[in-house]
């Protein structure tokens, strides 16, 4: 496919302990690398797509061992800015069960959060492209983060390249001096196509399901429907509004689907049961780099997209580390129905 699409954002170094271990635990840890942004370019990499990840490293052995990781999976890097003193680092502590997963970041002064207006040249970084893609993360970084943020969107909208975003609330990383709720309606207004769910709407941009209950546990599609008619009215330019639906078993079990909205019709993917978890973090993100793929590839057919982006979702729950190893044809089998996990011969 001829599409090209350029993602924005943080790539961290990723220490996870082994065998469920805790961190106190742990006498190693397994290194890998992943951001929200950065997986997405990875997933549609895999695709066949043409997929630019844009960030700015630090000039050491871990900056070069972190782009070359992004190589190996087909990933452009040839607009990353080099400079700054490290990559920002988040330890993994896999749940199991009845306990959660924790996540602790070491990322403060990384290179990416320090990164200010003009050191970007978006016309060049956006010439060719048809999609631009950021996550509500990049913002939460530092104020030079939501600015450049901002001014790549802005060049984007200019351009006429089709502005995805994944609003990703993340409540721990607004420590700058701004809320969400203070930073993130202008950049989502230059948005076409917004992913969220009903926290991510409340919590970001201070929307909430009206005449439906969610606190009981089970959202009707109806809540769906009704957070993505206000996010539309409230920003004009948003043309698509998905959201994934995860129900938490436990640990290891979740279901998983998604919808999506048009403006005129919802469109639900199956639930999956995910039964046994080996890695969920990049989930989300696995989610939106099928979307995306999901929406070149059938265009015009918004419920095989969707239905694309929950099944490569669902796979990414069985694959070691952030990034989501699979392949179109992995995805379509899933789609068709088959979930046996035969071995293929």
């Amino acid at each position: 496919m001829s599409k090209k699409v350029v993602s924005f954002g943080e790539i961290m170094l990723r220490l996870a302990t082994p065998r469920y271990e805790r961190f106190n635990q742990a006498t190693s840890f397994e290194a890998t690398y992943g951001g929200g942004e950065a997986n997405v370019a990875v997933s549609l990499a895999n695709y066949g797509i043409d997929s630019s990840f844009v960030t700015r490293l630090p000039k050491n052995d871990i900056g070069r061992a972190c782009q070359m990781e992004l190589q190996k999976y087909g990933v452009k890097t040839d607009k990353i800015l080099q400079g700054g003193d490290r990559l920002g680092i988040y330890f993994l502590e896999t749940g199991a069960v009845a306990r959660a997963s924790k996540v602790v970041y070491d990322r403060a002064n990384s290179a990416i959060s320090e990164v200010t207006k003009g050191m970007f040249n978006w016309e060049e970084i956006l010439k060719d492209a048809d999609f631009f893609h950021w996550t509500g993360i990049t913002p939460a970084i530092s104020q030079g983060a939501a600015d450049v943020c901002l001014e790549a969107i802005q060049t984007a909208n200019k351009m006429g390249v089709t502005v995805t975003c994944d609003l990703n609330y993340r409540k721990n990383l607004w420590k700058y001096g701004k809320t969400a709720a203070e930073v993130m309606p202008e950049l989502v207004a230059g948005c076409d196509i917004v992913l969220g769910n009903e926290e991510d709407a409340e919590m970001v941009l201070g929307i909430k399901p009206e005449g439906v209950d969610v606190t009981g546990g089970h959202v009707e599609a109806e809540a769906y429907r009704s957070v993505s008619q206000q996010i539309m009215k409230q920003y004009p330019r948003v043309n698509k509004v998905i959201t994934t639906l995860r129900g938490s078993v436990s640990a290891n079990h979740n279901s998983w689907s998604g919808v999506i909205y048009d403006g005129k019709n919802l469109f639900q993917a199956p639930t999956y049961q995910i039964t046994h978890i080996v890695d969920r973090v990049g989930g989300g993100d696995s989610f939106m780099g099928g979307l995306i793929y999901g929406l070149i590839a059938y265009e015009g057919d918004d419920q095989s997209a969707i239905n694309f982006a929950t099944a490569a979702s669902c796979l990414k729950h069985t694959i070691h580390g952030d990034f989501n190893q699979v392949t179109v044809e992995e995805v379509e089998k899933l789609m068709g129905g088959d979930a046996s996990g035969r071995v293929s011969r």
